[in-house]
């Protein structure tokens, strides 16, 4: 089983998510991050771009060819994380768990204060718990960087 970090409280999820991926990418760890919603994750990639006026996280979706030089590959669907060449560690920026999450090392999962983030962050930590995965949570208001990232 693997073990599943959420983040609870975030000021903005993919803010946060974008901070992640760069700590990872500092510190020499892919990461695969996963995501059904389009818009949601066209709006992670372009913040990757720009979150940060002096950081560049190397990125690219999974099977482009620059995949394989990329710190952050980015899983859009169920067939993507399929075909992603990694068990390591997952961002969780879907509103559902991922599938096959337990063939990851660490899931991590991000929640911001808004009611349909939590309620749906509620609903994949009761998914995560039937199917035996150890949870943590993290409060990032009381000022835990958290997440394990």
């Amino acid at each position: 089983m693997s073990r599943i970090d959420f983040a609870f409280g975030a000021e903005d999820r993919l803010r946060m998510a974008c901070q992640t991926a760069e700590r990872h990418a500092q510190a020499g760890r892919r990461l695969l991050v996963y995501c059904t919603d389009a818009r949601r994750m066209r709006r992670f990639d372009a913040l990757l771009w720009s979150f940060e006026p002096a950081s560049f996280v190397t990125h690219a979706p999974v099977g482009d060819p620059l995949a394989a030089e990329a710190a952050v590959l980015l899983a859009a669907g169920p067939e993507a994380l399929d075909e992603a060449v990694h068990d390591g560690w997952l961002l969780n920026l879907d509103l559902e768990c991922p599938p096959g999450a337990g063939r990851f090392e660490r899931v991590l999962e991000i929640v911001s204060g808004h009611e349909a983030d939590i309620a749906a962050a509620r609903r994949r930590w009761l998914a995560y718990k039937a199917e035996g995965h150890e949870l943590r949570a993290h409060d990032l208001a009381v000022g835990n960087p958290g997440a394990g990232a």
